[in-house]
Protein backbone atom coordinates (compact mmCIF):
# COMPACT_ATOMS: atom_id res chain seq x y z
CA UNK A 1 0.00 0.00 0.00
CA UNK A 2 1.18 3.65 -0.72
CA UNK A 3 1.67 6.28 1.54
CA UNK A 4 -0.91 9.21 -0.35
CA UNK A 5 -1.55 13.20 0.38
CA UNK A 6 -5.00 13.80 -0.60
CA UNK A 7 -5.41 17.76 -0.96
CA UNK A 8 -8.81 18.51 0.74
CA UNK A 9 -11.11 21.84 -0.79
CA UNK A 10 -14.06 20.28 1.57
CA UNK A 11 -16.20 19.59 -1.42
CA UNK A 12 -17.30 16.73 -1.88
CA UNK A 13 -15.02 15.47 -4.45
CA UNK A 14 -11.31 15.58 -2.29
CA UNK A 15 -13.93 14.02 0.21
CA UNK A 16 -14.45 10.69 -1.64
CA UNK A 17 -11.23 11.10 -3.02
CA UNK A 18 -9.94 10.34 0.43
CA UNK A 19 -12.15 7.91 1.39
CA UNK A 20 -12.03 5.46 -1.15
CA UNK A 21 -7.79 5.68 -1.08
CA UNK A 22 -8.72 5.39 2.65
CA UNK A 23 -10.77 2.07 1.91
CA UNK A 24 -8.03 0.54 -0.42
CA UNK A 25 -5.56 0.41 2.75
CA UNK A 26 -3.10 3.58 1.46
CA UNK A 27 -1.88 5.65 4.43
CA UNK A 28 -3.92 8.88 3.58
CA UNK A 29 -3.13 12.63 5.03
CA UNK A 30 -5.12 15.33 4.27
CA UNK A 31 -4.02 18.58 3.69
CA UNK A 32 -5.58 21.91 2.26
CA UNK A 33 -3.73 25.20 1.35
CA UNK A 34 -4.18 27.96 3.18
CA UNK A 35 -4.14 31.02 0.25
CA UNK A 36 -5.06 33.91 1.35
CA UNK A 37 -4.89 36.63 4.31
CA UNK A 38 -7.20 36.29 6.66
CA UNK A 39 -7.66 39.51 7.32
CA UNK A 40 -8.78 40.65 3.62
CA UNK A 41 -12.93 40.30 3.96
CA UNK A 42 -13.83 40.08 0.30
CA UNK A 43 -11.47 37.38 -0.08
CA UNK A 44 -12.80 35.51 3.15
CA UNK A 45 -16.08 35.59 1.69
CA UNK A 46 -15.44 33.15 -1.08
CA UNK A 47 -17.11 29.83 -1.21
CA UNK A 48 -14.30 27.71 -2.19
CA UNK A 49 -11.59 27.51 0.18
CA UNK A 50 -13.14 29.79 3.18
CA UNK A 51 -12.86 28.12 6.83
CA UNK A 52 -16.28 26.66 6.23
CA UNK A 53 -14.88 24.31 3.46
CA UNK A 54 -11.56 23.80 5.49
CA UNK A 55 -14.12 22.77 8.63
CA UNK A 56 -15.74 20.68 6.39
CA UNK A 57 -12.23 18.64 5.09
CA UNK A 58 -11.45 18.74 8.81
CA UNK A 59 -14.55 16.80 9.45
CA UNK A 60 -14.13 14.23 6.68
CA UNK A 61 -10.86 13.28 7.41
CA UNK A 62 -11.89 12.70 11.27
CA UNK A 63 -14.70 10.86 9.97
CA UNK A 64 -12.40 8.42 8.22
CA UNK A 65 -9.67 8.24 11.03
CA UNK A 66 -7.16 9.85 9.43
CA UNK A 67 -4.93 12.80 9.83
CA UNK A 68 -5.51 16.43 8.79
CA UNK A 69 -2.69 19.32 8.18
CA UNK A 70 -3.37 23.22 6.90
CA UNK A 71 -0.67 24.41 5.10
CA UNK A 72 0.11 28.39 4.44
CA UNK A 73 0.54 29.01 1.00
CA UNK A 74 -0.63 33.02 1.19
CA UNK A 75 2.42 34.72 0.39
CA UNK A 76 3.09 32.39 -2.85
CA UNK A 77 -0.53 32.58 -3.79
CA UNK A 78 -0.74 36.25 -3.56
CA UNK A 79 2.58 36.62 -5.81
CA UNK A 80 2.25 33.62 -8.19
CA UNK A 81 -1.56 34.16 -8.88
CA UNK A 82 -3.36 37.27 -7.63
CA UNK A 83 -0.58 39.52 -8.96
CA UNK A 84 -0.65 37.82 -12.22
CA UNK A 85 -4.00 38.15 -12.35
CA UNK A 86 -4.20 41.93 -11.69
CA UNK A 87 -1.32 42.21 -13.76
CA UNK A 88 -2.49 40.59 -16.89
CA UNK A 89 -5.18 42.22 -16.92
CA UNK A 90 -2.88 45.63 -17.06
CA UNK A 91 -1.64 44.62 -20.12
CA UNK A 92 -4.21 43.43 -22.09
CA UNK A 93 -4.89 40.22 -21.44
CA UNK A 94 -7.76 38.21 -20.12
CA UNK A 95 -6.12 35.55 -17.60
CA UNK A 96 -7.10 32.34 -16.19
CA UNK A 97 -6.00 32.45 -12.37
CA UNK A 98 -6.55 28.48 -12.17
CA UNK A 99 -4.36 27.98 -14.33
CA UNK A 100 -1.69 30.33 -12.85
CA UNK A 101 -2.81 28.40 -9.27
CA UNK A 102 -2.30 24.72 -10.31
CA UNK A 103 1.16 25.32 -12.13
CA UNK A 104 2.32 27.57 -9.86
CA UNK A 105 1.33 26.66 -6.20
CA UNK A 106 -1.01 23.59 -6.15
CA UNK A 107 0.55 20.48 -7.76
CA UNK A 108 4.29 21.86 -7.44
CA UNK A 109 3.45 22.72 -3.64
CA UNK A 110 1.61 19.59 -2.67
CA UNK A 111 4.17 17.19 -4.68
CA UNK A 112 7.23 18.93 -2.98
CA UNK A 113 5.83 18.68 0.26
CA UNK A 114 5.14 15.11 -0.03
CA UNK A 115 8.68 14.31 -1.10
CA UNK A 116 9.59 16.18 1.96
CA UNK A 117 7.29 13.98 4.12
CA UNK A 118 8.00 10.81 2.10
CA UNK A 119 5.07 10.12 0.91
CA UNK A 120 4.85 8.72 -2.92
CA UNK A 121 1.69 9.94 -4.23
CA UNK A 122 -0.60 13.27 -4.29
CA UNK A 123 -4.34 12.85 -4.75
CA UNK A 124 -6.93 15.67 -5.56
CA UNK A 125 -10.30 15.38 -6.50
CA UNK A 126 -9.95 16.94 -10.13
CA UNK A 127 -12.37 15.16 -12.76
CA UNK A 128 -9.65 13.87 -15.11
CA UNK A 129 -8.17 10.09 -15.55
CA UNK A 130 -4.16 9.41 -15.77
CA UNK A 131 -3.19 6.05 -17.77
CA UNK A 132 0.56 5.50 -17.89
CA UNK A 133 1.36 9.13 -17.15
CA UNK A 134 -0.60 10.14 -19.85
CA UNK A 135 -4.02 12.78 -19.15
CA UNK A 136 -7.12 12.16 -20.77
CA UNK A 137 -10.67 13.40 -19.84
CA UNK A 138 -12.81 12.08 -17.12
CA UNK A 139 -15.62 9.75 -17.47
CA UNK A 140 -18.50 12.89 -17.06
CA UNK A 141 -17.87 14.91 -20.08
CA UNK A 142 -19.98 18.08 -17.93
CA UNK A 143 -17.61 17.95 -15.09
CA UNK A 144 -14.65 17.17 -17.40
CA UNK A 145 -11.27 19.17 -15.72
CA UNK A 146 -8.44 17.83 -17.84
CA UNK A 147 -8.52 21.43 -19.89
CA UNK A 148 -7.41 23.09 -16.36
CA UNK A 149 -4.44 19.97 -15.86
CA UNK A 150 -2.96 20.56 -18.81
CA UNK A 151 0.58 21.78 -17.60
CA UNK A 152 1.22 18.71 -15.97
CA UNK A 153 3.69 16.66 -17.37
CA UNK A 154 4.85 12.85 -16.95
CA UNK A 155 7.03 13.55 -14.29
CA UNK A 156 4.06 14.78 -12.10
CA UNK A 157 1.69 12.40 -13.60
CA UNK A 158 3.58 9.74 -12.09
CA UNK A 159 2.97 10.56 -8.65
CA UNK A 160 -0.39 11.67 -8.80
CA UNK A 161 -4.26 10.37 -8.34
CA UNK A 162 -7.19 11.71 -9.49
CA UNK A 163 -9.52 8.87 -8.24
CA UNK A 164 -13.04 10.36 -8.70
CA UNK A 165 -12.02 11.24 -12.76
CA UNK A 166 -13.91 7.92 -13.89
CA UNK A 167 -16.78 8.46 -12.14
CA UNK A 168 -19.87 11.24 -13.07
CA UNK A 169 -20.94 13.60 -10.14
CA UNK A 170 -24.03 12.28 -9.59
CA UNK A 171 -22.27 8.57 -8.82
CA UNK A 172 -19.54 10.86 -6.47
CA UNK A 173 -22.65 12.25 -4.54
CA UNK A 174 -23.83 9.07 -4.01
CA UNK A 175 -20.62 7.46 -3.16
CA UNK A 176 -20.32 9.86 -0.65
CA UNK A 177 -23.83 9.91 0.67
CA UNK A 178 -23.80 6.06 1.23
CA UNK A 179 -20.64 6.84 3.30
CA UNK A 180 -21.86 9.43 5.45
CA UNK A 181 -19.76 12.15 4.30
CA UNK A 182 -20.19 15.84 5.89
CA UNK A 183 -19.71 16.93 2.62
CA UNK A 184 -22.18 14.89 0.54
CA UNK A 185 -24.53 17.58 -0.44
CA UNK A 186 -22.15 20.38 -0.44
CA UNK A 187 -22.59 22.70 -2.68
CA UNK A 188 -19.52 23.67 -5.49
CA UNK A 189 -17.92 27.09 -5.99
CA UNK A 190 -17.70 28.16 -9.87
CA UNK A 191 -16.56 32.22 -9.36
CA UNK A 192 -13.07 32.79 -9.54
CA UNK A 193 -11.85 31.61 -5.16
CA UNK A 194 -10.34 35.08 -4.93
CA UNK A 195 -12.96 37.02 -6.33
CA UNK A 196 -16.61 36.10 -4.83
CA UNK A 197 -19.53 36.81 -7.45
CA UNK A 198 -16.76 36.89 -10.63
CA UNK A 199 -16.35 40.72 -10.50
CA UNK A 200 -13.07 40.81 -11.23
CA UNK A 201 -13.01 44.78 -11.68
CA UNK A 202 -13.67 45.71 -8.19
CA UNK A 203 -10.75 43.69 -8.00
CA UNK A 204 -8.84 45.87 -9.92
CA UNK A 205 -10.33 49.07 -9.00
CA UNK A 206 -8.72 47.88 -5.51
CA UNK A 207 -5.66 46.82 -6.15
CA UNK A 208 -4.15 48.71 -9.51
CA UNK A 209 -6.48 51.93 -9.99
CA UNK A 210 -4.14 53.67 -11.93
CA UNK A 211 -4.16 50.98 -14.75
CA UNK A 212 -7.70 52.10 -15.56
CA UNK A 213 -7.04 55.17 -17.76
CA UNK A 214 -9.92 56.33 -19.78
CA UNK A 215 -9.31 56.62 -23.56
CA UNK A 216 -10.71 56.35 -26.69
CA UNK A 217 -12.79 53.73 -28.41
CA UNK A 218 -11.87 53.37 -32.30
CA UNK A 219 -13.60 51.41 -34.83
CA UNK A 220 -12.18 49.28 -37.21
CA UNK A 221 -10.70 52.57 -39.34
CA UNK A 222 -9.25 54.19 -36.17
CA UNK A 223 -12.22 56.58 -36.13
CA UNK A 224 -13.18 57.48 -32.27
CA UNK A 225 -16.79 56.27 -31.93
CA UNK A 226 -16.86 56.51 -27.98
CA UNK A 227 -14.70 56.52 -24.87
CA UNK A 228 -13.67 53.71 -22.08
CA UNK A 229 -13.28 53.83 -18.38
CA UNK A 230 -9.79 51.63 -18.65
CA UNK A 231 -8.82 48.93 -21.05
CA UNK A 232 -8.65 46.18 -18.30
CA UNK A 233 -12.49 46.43 -17.64
CA UNK A 234 -12.91 44.84 -20.84
CA UNK A 235 -12.41 41.60 -23.02
CA UNK A 236 -12.30 40.54 -26.52
CA UNK A 237 -16.03 39.71 -27.55
CA UNK A 238 -17.83 42.17 -24.96
CA UNK A 239 -21.15 43.86 -25.94
CA UNK A 240 -22.56 44.90 -23.17
CA UNK A 241 -21.56 47.72 -20.95
CA UNK A 242 -19.79 49.67 -23.94
CA UNK A 243 -22.24 53.00 -24.13
CA UNK A 244 -22.26 52.57 -28.48
CA UNK A 245 -25.39 52.96 -30.01
CA UNK A 246 -25.50 52.30 -33.82
CA UNK A 247 -27.36 50.73 -36.56
CA UNK A 248 -25.56 47.17 -35.67
CA UNK A 249 -24.28 45.85 -32.42
CA UNK A 250 -20.61 46.29 -31.52
CA UNK A 251 -18.04 44.06 -29.97
CA UNK A 252 -14.72 44.44 -28.25
CA UNK A 253 -12.78 43.34 -30.91
CA UNK A 254 -9.32 43.97 -29.21
CA UNK A 255 -7.04 45.91 -26.57
CA UNK A 256 -4.83 48.55 -27.84
CA UNK A 257 -2.58 48.77 -24.95
CA UNK A 258 -0.18 51.29 -27.01
CA UNK A 259 -2.51 53.59 -27.72
CA UNK A 260 -5.35 52.88 -24.49
CA UNK A 261 -7.56 52.34 -27.19
CA UNK A 262 -10.71 50.17 -27.20
CA UNK A 263 -11.39 48.50 -30.74
CA UNK A 264 -14.84 47.67 -31.82
CA UNK A 265 -16.51 46.19 -34.84
CA UNK A 266 -18.83 44.05 -36.22
CA UNK A 267 -19.61 39.99 -35.07
CA UNK A 268 -18.17 39.10 -37.85
CA UNK A 269 -14.78 40.64 -36.47
CA UNK A 270 -14.41 38.49 -33.43
CA UNK A 271 -14.59 35.60 -35.82
CA UNK A 272 -11.04 33.60 -35.71
CA UNK A 273 -9.52 31.10 -37.81
CA UNK A 274 -6.03 31.66 -36.00
CA UNK A 275 -3.84 32.40 -33.65
CA UNK A 276 -0.59 32.01 -31.97
CA UNK A 277 0.32 30.03 -28.33
CA UNK A 278 3.14 31.22 -25.76
CA UNK A 279 4.21 29.32 -22.69
CA UNK A 280 3.43 26.14 -24.32
CA UNK A 281 4.97 22.94 -22.69
CA UNK A 282 3.33 19.61 -23.90
CA UNK A 283 2.80 16.44 -21.62
CA UNK A 284 5.32 14.14 -23.22
CA UNK A 285 7.62 17.06 -22.14
CA UNK A 286 9.21 17.16 -26.41
CA UNK A 287 8.73 19.65 -27.90
CA UNK A 288 7.30 19.34 -31.78
CA UNK A 289 9.81 19.07 -34.49
CA UNK A 290 6.81 19.17 -37.33
CA UNK A 291 3.70 20.54 -37.49
CA UNK A 292 0.99 18.53 -36.08
CA UNK A 293 -2.86 17.75 -36.20
CA UNK A 294 -5.32 17.31 -32.82
CA UNK A 295 -8.59 19.34 -31.54
CA UNK A 296 -7.71 22.72 -29.77
CA UNK A 297 -10.26 23.75 -27.09
CA UNK A 298 -9.69 27.32 -25.76
CA UNK A 299 -12.00 27.44 -23.16
CA UNK A 300 -12.97 25.77 -20.11
CA UNK A 301 -16.07 24.42 -21.31
CA UNK A 302 -16.12 25.79 -24.92
CA UNK A 303 -16.33 23.70 -28.08
CA UNK A 304 -13.76 21.63 -29.27
CA UNK A 305 -12.07 21.84 -33.20
CA UNK A 306 -9.73 20.55 -35.15
CA UNK A 307 -6.24 22.39 -35.75
CA UNK A 308 -3.29 22.27 -37.36
CA UNK A 309 -0.72 23.49 -34.93
CA UNK A 310 2.76 24.60 -35.77
CA UNK A 311 6.01 25.26 -34.09
CA UNK A 312 7.75 28.47 -35.02
CA UNK A 313 11.71 29.28 -34.29
CA UNK A 314 10.97 31.61 -31.47
CA UNK A 315 9.15 29.05 -29.53
CA UNK A 316 6.02 29.25 -30.06
CA UNK A 317 2.96 27.73 -31.92
CA UNK A 318 0.76 29.28 -34.81
CA UNK A 319 -2.42 27.06 -34.75
CA UNK A 320 -5.02 27.39 -37.38
CA UNK A 321 -8.53 26.42 -36.89
CA UNK A 322 -10.28 23.75 -39.26
CA UNK A 323 -13.55 26.01 -37.83
CA UNK A 324 -13.81 29.13 -36.61
CA UNK A 325 -14.65 30.18 -33.03
CA UNK A 326 -15.65 33.32 -31.77
CA UNK A 327 -14.06 35.62 -29.11
CA UNK A 328 -11.03 34.04 -28.52
CA UNK A 329 -9.13 35.76 -25.54
CA UNK A 330 -5.32 36.82 -25.63
CA UNK A 331 -4.56 35.71 -21.83
CA UNK A 332 -6.67 32.86 -22.26
CA UNK A 333 -5.64 28.81 -22.61
CA UNK A 334 -5.16 26.56 -25.65
CA UNK A 335 -5.22 22.79 -25.30
CA UNK A 336 -4.62 20.29 -27.52
CA UNK A 337 -6.33 16.62 -27.35
CA UNK A 338 -5.49 13.77 -29.72
CA UNK A 339 -9.22 12.22 -29.26
CA UNK A 340 -9.32 12.01 -25.33
CA UNK A 341 -5.76 12.19 -24.14
CA UNK A 342 -4.24 15.59 -23.54
CA UNK A 343 -1.58 16.69 -25.33
CA UNK A 344 -0.51 20.05 -23.99
CA UNK A 345 -1.38 23.59 -24.62
CA UNK A 346 -0.37 27.07 -23.70
CA UNK A 347 -1.62 30.62 -23.25
CA UNK A 348 -2.92 32.73 -26.46
CA UNK A 349 -1.06 35.53 -26.91
CA UNK A 350 -1.85 38.77 -28.11
CA UNK A 351 -1.29 39.59 -31.83
CA UNK A 352 2.07 40.95 -32.20
CA UNK A 353 3.12 40.84 -28.46
CA UNK A 354 5.66 38.48 -26.89
CA UNK A 355 4.60 37.73 -23.32
CA UNK A 356 6.98 38.30 -20.43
Amino acid sequence: MAKIIVAMSGGVDSSLAAALLHEQGHEVIGVTLHLWEGDDERLSESLCCSLEMTESARRVCAQLGVPYYVLNYQREFRRAVIDHFIHAYAQGYTPNPCMECNREIKFRALLTRATQLGYAYVATGHYAQIQDTKLYRAADPEKDQSYLLYMLQQKELARLIFPVGGYRKAEVRAMAAARGLDSADRPESQDICFVPGGDYRSLLRDELPESLVPGPIVDQQGHEVGRHNGLPLYTVGQRRGLGLHGPEPLFVTALDTARNALVVGPATAVIRDSFVVERASFVAEDWPSAPFRCHVQVRAHGRVVPAEVTPTNDGRLTVRLGESLRAISPGQTAVFYAEDRVIGGGMIARPGVTHE
